[in-house]
């Protein structure tokens, strides 16, 4: 999942939950939908690029 991220933050430095989502998509579990990974996910987006963001947009 890791290195899968890592993939999906090189090809799109800022992507969308539903991207991330579809990014991820065979390592995560529909039942759950993992939000907190997504949310980091999402952090991890924001480190990257340098915004101070948080992951509800605000």
């Amino acid at each position: 999942m890791v290195l899968k991220t890592i993939s999906l933050l090189e090809e799109n430095p800022a992507p969308t939950e539903a991207e991330i989502r579809h990014g991820l998509e065979g390592n995560i579990c529909r039942c759950t939908g993992y939000t907190k990974i997504v949310e980091a996910v999402q952090d991890a987006s924001r480190r990257i690029s340098g915004s101070n963001t948080s992951a509800m947009g605000e």
